[in-house]
């Protein structure tokens, strides 16, 4: 049985990496790829461009800077979006992901993505995975200039795209964000176990989760 209460939710808000896509294509990218690339560019070693690069992730968290390709082709002098393009193979849906998308249009509830993802990331993942056609609507934090971790955000969403918070759900793996939009109102929040693929399940989880979208179905 479902842990979430189908009959109480007409507006499911959906997160997209380590949600809806499998993060190992992001942790990858910005893990192991971007700092072999900062490496090579810079002339430094590789422990030294991880150790640059960690140092800054960790100053812009829960930022929009931090999510913002534009921010970090500048900061890297890199070419963000064809580091993205390179990995493209690693793209792919979390397990029974587009059923569960499929399932949330038969049953006529509108389907959200809200993500943290610049529009020019979503772009190369939507070209491979047509999410944009599986959703009602796609919004990004970007579009109001305020992450998800933000109160702005849900306020700018609830303006711009009126729903009812009581009868609203969040699937997301970002704790952070998920405190947020329950700051808001939204009264169902569920996580994912396990975000990436490569990596093992997470465990002591603030928020009731799962792990393949078919444990959730409407």
């Amino acid at each position: 049985m479902s842990v979430l209460k189908w009959n109480d939710i007409d507006t499911v808000l959906l997160d997209m990496d380590g949600t809806l896509l499998d993060l190992n294509y992001d942790n990858v990218l910005w893990n192991e790829r971007l700092p072999q690339r900062y490496a090579n560019h810079h002339g430094v070693t590789a422990h030294a461009a991880r150790a640059t690069l960690e140092r800054h992730f960790v100053e812009t968290r829960h930022t929009i800077e931090h999510y913002c390709l534009d921010y970090w082709a500048r900061f890297t002098q890199l070419d963000m979006l064809e580091l993205h393009r390179e990995l493209t193979h690693l793209i792919r849906y979390r397990p029974h992901a587009e059923a569960f998308l499929d399932r949330l249009k038969a049953t006529g509830r509108r389907a959200v993505l809200v993500t943290n993802a610049h529009r020019d990331g979503f772009d190369i993942k939507d070209e491979l995975t047509g999410l944009t056609e599986r959703l009602d609507h796609v919004v990004s934090s970007h579009d109001f200039r305020a992450p998800k971790e933000s109160a702005e955000f849900w306020t700018r969403l609830n303006e711009s795209l009126p729903f009812d918070a009581s009868r609203s759900v969040l699937i997301d793996d970002n704790a952070a964000v998920l405190s947020a939009a329950e700051r808001h109102g939204i009264s169902q929040l569920i996580t994912v176990s396990q975000p990436d693929s490569g990596r093992p399940p997470r465990n002591d989880l603030a928020h009731a989760s799962f792990n393949n979208f078919d444990e959730i179905m409407p």
